[in-house]
C-alpha cells in the first residue's frame, strides 16, 4: 500500500504539472498549432505537448510500465498500464472554455488502481485510490443520493455524431429527456464521470467511447459508489458505451436505455 501510496503522490505531481502546460497553451489559442484527426475531431501542439511531457515522466519513473496514449497508441511494457488522455475536451480547450480535462490511470492487469482526472481552468482535482474513498482537491466525495429519476440532471455527450457510425445519441436522448429534470453537456467524458462521482450530476451516459476516454473517471466513480456499465448492466461491451449512476438511478435508466436501442436498430434501413 505504501508503493502505491508513493506512486498516488507521483500521479498528483505530474497532472498538476501536465495542467500548468495546457493553461500556457490556452493563453496563446490563437496562435495555437491544429491538426485534423478524423472528421470534425482535431488534435492541437497542446494535446501533443502535455501527452509527451506525461510520458517522459513515466518512463523515466517507471521503465517497464506499458502506456497506451489517446495520441501515441499502445507501448508495450510489464502488467502495469498506465491509460492517457492527454486533454479530455480538446473542441471545448480550443474554444477558451474550462470544461476540459486531463485524466490518468494506472492499470494492473487490467484492474484499475489509481485514477486522477484534472480540471486545470478550474483547478479541480480528483483522485482515486482502490478500496479508498476518492477526493475532490482533497475531501471524499460520494455520489448522489438522488432516487427519483424524474428529478435528475444527468449528462452525455454527442461525440458519436462525429463519426460514420449507425449508432448515435439522438434516440437515447429523446428516450430519456422527458423522463428527468434536466440535461448537461460537457464535452469531456472524464469531466461528467466525475461530477457523477461527487453528486453534481445523477447519472451519465454516452456512446462510441475509447478507453482513454473513461478510464480513470469511471474508476473514480465507482470508488465513490457509483455502478458502470454498458446499457444492458454489464461491462462487456465497454468501453463502447456507458452507464454511470447510483445503484437506484442505473436501474431506472436502462431499461429506457434498452427500450432506444431496440427502436434505433428496428429503425435502421435494410443493408442492401
Amino acid at each position: 500500500m505504501t508503493l502505491l501510496h508513493d506512486t498516488q503522490l507521483f500521479l498528483r505531481d505530474i497532472i498538476l504539472e501536465a495542467g500548468q502546460i495546457t493553461l500556457h497553451y490556452r493563453r496563446r489559442l490563437d496562435k495555437l498549432k491544429v491538426s485534423p484527426k478524423a472528421h470534425r475531431d482535431f488534435v492541437t501542439e497542446a494535446d501533443i505537448a502535455v501527452e509527451q511531457f506525461l510520458i517522459q515522466k513515466i518512463r523515466r519513473r517507471f521503465p517497464d510500465h506499458a502506456i497506451f496514449g489517446e495520441e501515441s497508441g499502445q507501448t508495450a511494457g510489464n502488467e502495469y498500464r498506465w491509460v492517457i488522455d492527454p486533454i479530455d475536451g480538446t473542441t471545448s480547450f480550443l474554444h477558451g472554455q474550462p470544461f476540459y480535462s486531463i485524466s490518468i490511470a494506472l492499470e494492473y492487469k487490467n484492474s484499475t488502481l489509481l485514477g486522477a482526472v484534472y480540471l486545470p481552468a478550474i483547478n479541480e482535482l480528483f483522485e482515486a485510490m482502490r478500496e479508498q474513498p476518492p477526493t475532490l482537491n482533497g475531501s471524499a466525495i460520494r455520489v448522489s443520493g438522488q432516487k427519483d429519476l424524474g428529478e435528475c440532471v444527468l449528462a452525455t455527450g454527442f461525440a458519436c455524431l462525429r463519426q460514420e457510425r449507425a449508432s448515435r445519441n439522438l434516440k437515447y436522448l429523446c428516450q430519456l429527456l422527458p423522463q428527468i429534470r434536466d440535461i448537461r453537456r460537457c464535452g469531456s467524458a472524464a469531466m461528467d464521470l466525475c461530477y457523477v462521482a461527487c453528486g453534481r450530476f445523477d447519472g451519465f451516459w454516452e456512446l462510441n467511447l475509447n478507453l482513454y476516454d473513461i478510464a480513470a473517471g469511471a474508476f473514480i466513480a465507482e470508488q465513490a459508489g457509483a455502478v458502470v456499465s454498458d446499457f444492458s448492466g454489464t461491462k462487456t461491451d465497454l468501453p463502447g458505451e456507458i452507464l454511470c449512476a447510483n445503484a437506484t438511478i442505473h436501474s431506472a435508466l436502462q431499461p429506457l436505455l434498452r427500450e432506444a436501442k431496440k427502436t434505433e436498430f428496428s429503425s435502421r434501413p435494410a443493408q442492401k
